[in-house]
């Protein structure tokens, strides 16, 4: 191959990559729309699938794509946010650190068992990373509209042996959140062997 056909095939392989990852990050963005209550949760807490299209950016395009796709969806919501972009920042940090070892991962050992290893992975340190972030970043805001002890009261209506936020944090968010990881992990595995070629452009 000669340096203008590598340099033809650098621009493609850019123009793809920027393509689907806008693609992706669109998709994202109108995921954190379709969020819905679930049960034994208060009703504050929304569940939504809109790291599924950053875990698939991650196995199919690099993990840096799917870090690019969180930034991007966070980057447009606070257009309409009402936590000061607080929440937005959570959603951050708890995105890259779901699909950013995913990704990581799965670029060093492209199997199907890297994979999942790599996405269980990120799910459990999402949950982690939960209770911090909403203890620091997230919650205190809520204070602003709802004070700490109407918050804890959600909780103590569905455990009434919860005595702190602390505790509800570890008991409901952290799991709560590795299990919102797990249902993107499920879906990623059900249809990324047939839109991988489409979004790789049937190079694989």
């Amino acid at each position: 191959m000669d340096a203008t056909n590598k340099t033809v095939t650098v621009k493609r392989v850019n123009v793809r990559y920027l393509t689907v990852t806008a693609m992706l990050s669109a998709v994202a963005y109108i995921l954190m729309f379709l969020d819905f209550s679930v049960p034994f949760m208060p009703s504050f807490i929304k569940m939504d699938l809109s790291e599924l299209p950053a875990l698939i950016g991650s196995f199919a395009m690099g993990p840096l794509c799917g870090v690019i796709i969180c930034l991007v969806k966070n980057v447009l919501h606070l257009f309409i946010t009402s936590t000061g972009g607080v929440g937005e920042l959570s959603n951050f940090i708890l995105g890259v650190a779901f699909v950013l070892p995913a990704g990581l991962l799965y670029k060093y050992k492209k199997t199907r068992t890297t994979a999942l290893i790599g996405s269980i992975a990120g799910a459990v340190i999402m949950g982690a990373f939960s209770i911090v972030s909403n203890y620091f970043l997230v919650y205190p805001v809520y204070y602003n509209f709802m004070p700490q002890e109407a918050v804890l009261g959600a909780y103590q209506l569905i455990a009434p042996s919860m005595k702190s936020i602390l505790q509800c944090l570890i008991c409901f968010n952290m799991p709560f959140t590795f299990i919102k990881g797990m249902f993107s992990v499920v879906i990623t595995f059900v249809t990324y062997k047939h839109i991988s070629p489409i979004l790789k452009g049937r190079q694989s």
